[in-house]
Order: C-alpha cells, then sequence, then structure tokens
C-alpha cells in the first residue's frame, strides 16, 4: 500500500484512543462520534470501527473491515452489507457478564415480586407477602453463546436446574442438564420456570417462540429476555401474559425500540420492563475495544480476525 492505512473509529470514549493508536503503527487513525461526521473520509477508508449505513458502505470504496461494537449485528446485516466483500467482526462475549446479571435481577424480581414492593415503599406501607425462591426452579436459556454460557454458571449457583435450547445441541455447555434443538421449542417450553432469551436475532430465530411455545409453557413459567426482541413473536407473548398462559415477563430487549409509549407492555401489571440497558456498562464497552484493538493487531500483521460474522447465518 502506497498510502497509510487508514482507520476510522467511531463512538469511542476519548480515553481508548491511546490503546488504538498503538495497536496499528503507522496508520492514520481517526475518531470521531459518527460516520457521518467523517463523510469526507470515507472513500479512503480501510477500516471502520462502528455503525455505517448502506449509502456510507458504498461511498467506502475501499474498505475491507467492518467492527461492529455490539455483540448482536442484526441491525448491520442490510442486504448491501451482506451482499459485499467487506469483513464484518463484532463484540461477541462483551456484554456476557452484565446480561447474565440482568437475567438473574429479573428472575428474582418476577419470582419475588418486587413492584410490589417498591410500590409499597412509594406509600409507605408495611407489605409482607409469601413469595417465591429460584432455588430449585428450572431455567431454561435460548441461545448459548457467551452470555447463554454465563447465565448457566449462574443459574447453576443458585440451585437452580438448567436447561439450554441452541441450534447445535450436539454441542454442550458446563452447568448445563440438557441441550434442545430448535425442532423441540415446545418440549423445552413445558420443562421451564423461566424461559430466558439470549439468543442472537437471525432468520433462524425470529419468531422461534410462537402460540404453541407459551401455550406450552406453565401457567406458573416466566418469560425473560435480554438479548434481542422479535426471538418471541408479541402479540403471542402479549396474549400469554393477559390470558394467564404464563406468570409474567421481564423484558429488557424490545422487538420496536424504543419501546412505543403506547405499547400494551408498558402498562401490564406482571411485566417488567427495561429500556435495553442490561449490559450498558463501562466493562461492556472497554471489552468491545479490547476485542477490535486485538483485531487491529490481527489486521496489520495480516492474521485471521477473531468474531468474524457469519453473514448468512447472522451472527
Amino acid at each position: 500500500m502506497d498510502r497509510p492505512l487508514l482507520v476510522l473509529v467511531l463512538g469511542v470514549a476519548e480515553q481508548e484512543e491511546e490503546r488504538i493508536r498503538a495497536a496499528a503503527p503507522g496508520a492514520d487513525v481517526v475518531f470521531a462520534p459518527s460516520a457521518a461526521d467523517v463523510a469526507d473520509r470515507l472513500p479512503d477508508a480501510d477500516v471502520v470501527a462502528g455503525k455505517l449505513d448502506a449509502a456510507q458502505l458504498a461511498a467506502a470504496r475501499r474498505l475491507r473491515w467492518v467492527h461492529s461494537w455490539a455483540a448482536g449485528v442484526d441491525s448491520a446485516l442490510f442486504p448491501e452489507m451482506v451482499a459485499s466483500p467487506v469483513v464484518l467482526t463484532c463484540s461477541k462475549g462483551n456484554g456476557a457478564v452484565p446480561l447474565a446479571e440482568h437475567a438473574m435481577m429479573l428472575m428474582l424480581m418476577l419470582d419475588r415480586h418486587a413492584p410490589r414492593w417498591l410500590r409499597a415503599q412509594e406509600s409507605r406501607t408495611w407489605d409482607r407477602f409469601r413469595h417465591g425462591e429460584l432455588a430449585g426452579t428450572t431455567c431454561g436459556i435460548v441461545g448459548m453463546g457467551g452470555a447463554g454460557t454465563a447465565l448457566a454458571r449462574r443459574a447453576a449457583a443458585f440451585d437452580m436446574r438448567v436447561l439450554g435450547l441452541r441450534r447445535r445441541p450436539e454441542l454442550q455447555v458446563p452447568d448445563v442438564e440438557r441441550m434442545y434443538g430448535p425442532d423441540e421449542v415446545e418440549a423445552f417450553a413445558a420443562e421451564a420456570d423461566f424461559v430466558v432469551v439470549t439468543a442472537a436475532l437471525t432468520p433462524q430465530s425470529r419468531g422461534l417462540l410462537g402460540v404453541d411455545a407459551f401455550r406450552a409453557m406453565k401457567p406458573t413459567a416466566r418469560y425473560v429476555c435480554v438479548s434481542r426482541g422479535g426471538i418471541a413473536d408479541d402479540e403471542a407473548l402479549l396474549t400469554a401474559l393477559r390470558e394467564g398462559w404464563i406468570a409474567g415477563a421481564g423484558l429488557d430487549a424490545h422487538a420496536v425500540e424504543p419501546l412505543p409509549a403506547d405499547s400494551p407492555f408498558w402498562s401490564l401489571p406482571n411485566v417488567i420492563i427495561t429500556p435495553h440497558n442490561g449490559a450498558t456498562t463501562a466493562q461492556t464497552a472497554r471489552r468491545g475495544v479490547d476485542v477490535f484493538v486485538d483485531n487491529l493487531t490481527r489486521f496489520v500483521a495480516g492474521e485471521p480476525l477473531r468474531n468474524v460474522v457469519d453473514k448468512t447465518a447472522g451472527y
């Protein structure tokens, strides 16, 4: 190459800049809030870390590699990106710890009816009641990547029985008693006291949990989603919650985000909503930069990259 490598790094904290520069000595590394702020540099960019839309991808004629700060890349897989020869990597694994913690929090809140305590506190009411405990219950985890594996470990530590559902059920995971495949959704759902979604949103997982799955669940069971909305069919979930097919839900990820103000999920008494906030930690961002720095070192050295996305599979 007769010019320095041009690396556009979008939306990172200022304190991360020095170590990113150090990963590519001699490269022209440009930091900006977004691609729109460096539109004039896109035609010469070799690498972009951050979000691009279809028009920006088309403008980046020299582009060879895009890194997504997110672990799930469904929003990055627009048709033009899928069709392009540009390599796409992601920060898979960066949010596993906080997502697993968030799922545990939602399960505990649902099982102990925590909103009732919060309402009582607001009214200064001493409201004691009988609630559940997680020990001895069954946690069914949809998706056994980083977050699912981390959740399995934590659920087992709470003396929960752990089941898993994944595209390749022959791949076993520590702490998981039994693994199910996508064609066994109803049998899996029937066993669980909590069905927890940690999976990526792909063409195969979209709508995986529909009427039949929610009908199969126990009326005492709860649904929790911390990865991506759309894996459960919203209309089926609403019906299940309204008609008592299941006891409740904890929703951090939603099919439409931000969740519209007129969404019926807001007002359901058996639902806890958080604003896709489960992995919004400084450590998550730091681990995403760790992946990019390692990959940038590899890219400069001509070595294979980590976390390369299969654009057809969607993860």
